[in-house]
């Protein structure tokens, strides 16, 4: 019933995001991006994207690129995507640094000697 309420909406109408071409242009626009992103990654953001991505104002033109490309369900998966694999990464990478398991001080189950 759903397909048949769109299609009464959307009798012809071609989708031209979803075609290759279309799909193409989304993915480098996205790649851009997010090597703006890694490039960049030292300046402070300043700029707030969907779902909490902050991103410095140097890549302010390729973001309106990026959600200019594509639909904006894609930008949200894509930001919710890199953001993920950035928490991982950083996960990882803070995994060395760590102290090892804490050790908690045992109740002394004997008086000491006195």
């Amino acid at each position: 019933m759903a397909q048949e309420a769109y299609a009464s909406r959307n009798p012809d109408t071609l989708h031209a995001d979803v075609l290759s071409e279309g799909r193409k242009a989304c993915y480098n626009a996205r790649d851009a991006f997010y090597a703006c992103l890694e490039k960049a990654s030292d300046k402070t953001p300043t700029e707030i994207a969907s779902v909490g991505l902050l991103y410095p104002s140097e890549c302010k033109g390729m973001r309106t690129e990026f959600v200019k490309h594509c639909r904006a369900s894609w930008v949200k998966h894509f930001d919710r995507q890199y953001c993920r694999s950035r928490r991982v990464q950083r996960l990882l990478d803070d995994k060395d640094s760590r102290p090892g398991p804490l050790t908690l001080p045992q109740p002394y189950t004997f008086k000491p000697p006195s």
